[in-house]
């Protein structure tokens, strides 16, 4: 067998050189404070702008080598502490049948939402994964050979309700009134949809690891969408669903692998999330950091947290805001990340003062405990 042919083999991983990012996840012991950004492969970079020119946007997705030589990028320029495999959260809907293009000035678009409760009747209920999404199983296996232990791997997926939320809309939207009717409307069929996509997608993050993924995040990005009640009605008990029985499956399999949350604008649900089977919760910028520490008791770690908005700030503001960020925060059980991705229009230089900023700090606040 060639080099190249086992590098698509999910085994003899080179070892990993620095767990930072998973002793964190974990709440162990660190000697700096680890760091990455949720969507660090992006269009901040121009790199990313060249290699992604005049092709689409989920023929990338599809494409093992584009999304391996995407995930590697932001690595060659920053010391980050872990990578994200380059994917998106719509390639679900997409494995259980439903067309998905991404628009020029527009972003992800459904030709044919999700209009009534009669519409489920046209996806895929029963989804063999290994054949659908192999494609990000493949650039899974290969980013970690090519990622040579420098740092873990992180595999994703979006959540139940903010996948049921794009299905419905057929797009991004502003009130999601069309998705959020649903809730209303047909409990009993916003139920049996939000069941098929968790089924999927614990298949889906089982495979992710299999292929060679060391963490899994599971974005929940519409949850500042519901109010208290219906979050607790339409989203947690599946959240927990997923990480309880993924990590199952692993326990079988003798594997450990540290599970994040993020579930955007829902501060009002801190407790609940912190007792909901994952490792870590990931936070946006709208929580004060003691805060939050206080209300999770110590019962995970956390992510997450600066405004992306910050990074537009000269950079000894930037290292002044993170210097608060870890000081509020405590430097254990503490992974430092934005409160939501990297925007297009960012300056490369400001994520790298972000990144110094998080391991100058954490170190020096480590070394007077």
């Amino acid at each position: 067998m060639s080099k190249q042919e086992n590098l698509i083999l999910p085994k003899d991983f080179p070892q990993l050189k620095n767990d930072t990012f998973l002793r964190a996840a974990r709440g162990e012991e660190i000697e700096h404070v680890p760091v990455w950004c949720m969507r660090q492969a992006g269009r901040y970079l121009p790199e990313f702008r060249e290699s992604r020119a005049g092709k689409d946007f989920f023929e990338t997705c599809q494409s093992p080598e584009a999304c391996c030589e995407l995930t590697l990028q932001p690595l060659r320029r920053f010391p980050f502490d872990a990578a994200i495999i380059f994917s998106d959260i719509l390639v679900v809907p997409q494995a259980m049948g439903m067309d998905v293009q991404m628009v020029a000035g527009k972003g992800p678009t459904f030709p044919e939402p999700l209009k009534e409760p009669e519409d489920l009747q046209r996806l895929q209920v029963k989804v063999d994964t290994a054949k659908e999404l192999g494609y990000v199983f493949r650039a899974i296996t290969l980013t970690r050979h090519k990622i040579e232990g420098k740092v873990p791997l992180i595999g994703f997926s979006g959540a139940p309700w903010t996948l049921m939320s794009y299905m419905i809309e057929g797009g991004g939207s502003n009130t999601h009134s069309k998705a959020k009717r649903w809730l209303y409307q047909h409990p009993e069929a916003s139920h049996m949809l939000l069941k098929m996509l968790t089924d999927v997608i614990v298949e889906y993050l089982l495979g992710q690891v299999a292929a060679g993924a060391q963490a899994l995040q599971v974005f929940e990005s519409h949850a500042g969408i519901l109010g208290p009640a219906e979050f607790k009605e339409f989203s947690l008990p599946y959240l927990r669903d997923i990480a309880r029985r993924v990590k199952d499956k692993l326990k079988e399999a003798g594997q450990d692998v540290p599970m994040i949350v993020f579930a955007k604008d829902a501060h009002y649900a801190l407790e609940e999330l912190s007792q909901s089977n994952y490792e870590v919760v990931g936070l946006d910028w709208t929580i004060d950091p003691l805060s939050a520490r206080e209300r999770t008791g110590g019962k995970v770690s956390l992510q997450g947290n600066m405004d992306p908005c910050a990074l537009y700030a000269p950079k000894e503001r930037i290292s002044d805001i993170v210097k608060k960020m870890l000081e509020g925060f405590g430097t254990r059980g503490y992974i430092a990340n934005l409160g939501h991705g990297v925007y297009p229009d960012m300056t490369p230089e400001n994520i790298g003062a972000f990144v110094e900023a998080v391991h100058q700090h954490s170190k020096q606040m480590i070394k007077q405990i």
